[in-house]
């Protein structure tokens, strides 16, 4: 009985001990995120999308990143990402689209940041559990937060769309 008693306890150490080490390795915010990463980041999200949204000429995306984490050379970064396709004659006014959080997984390889993986939570009454499984619990409550609540975001957005609108009307 002593023995079951010290192996459940061993156990239990590793298991924290791992729940430990994964949220020790989280850095807050986007201090780990390039320009190259940035782009890399929405470059694989638009396409990702590109046959998923008809109907629109020009598609963007932007996110706020919640925090990165590094293990054995692939970086995990934890974020929210609006995804819109335009079209000059609508201007502002997204065709299509999403918002949601993600996690991206990124490996380097030849000075080239890659993605080798891209999750989002699943729909309906799965979406909390794997919102959960996604992300470390000090990013859900912010995830959850931000729900709806995309302001920053969609000034950004509109930025890129109208720089694309008046290269657009530059070129005609």
């Amino acid at each position: 009985m002593k023995k079951v008693r010290v192996l459940l306890l061993l156990m239990a150490v590793v298991l924290l001990a791992g729940c430990y080490g994964k949220e020790q390795n989280l850095i807050d915010g986007d201090k780990q995120i390039t320009q190259q990463i940035d782009n890399a980041i929405s470059q694989y999200i638009i396409q990702n999308y590109s046959t998923s949204y008809y109907g629109t000429e020009k598609q963007f995306e932007v996110h706020k990143i919640y925090g990165t984490s590094e293990k054995d050379g692939i970086l995990s970064v934890y974020m929210w990402s609006y995804y819109g396709g335009f079209n000059k004659a609508t201007g502002l006014e997204a065709q299509s689209g999403h918002s949601l959080p993600a996690v991206i997984r990124l490996s380097i390889k030849d000075g080239t940041y890659s993605v080798i993986e891209y999750i989002e939570p699943k729909d309906g009454s799965m979406y909390q559990s794997s919102l959960e499984k996604m992300f470390p619990a000090k990013y859900v409550k912010t995830a959850q937060r931000d729900s709806g609540n995309i302001g920053e975001l969609q000034k950004e957005m509109e930025k890129k769309v109208n720089k694309w609108i008046e290269k657009q009307d530059k070129e005609y």
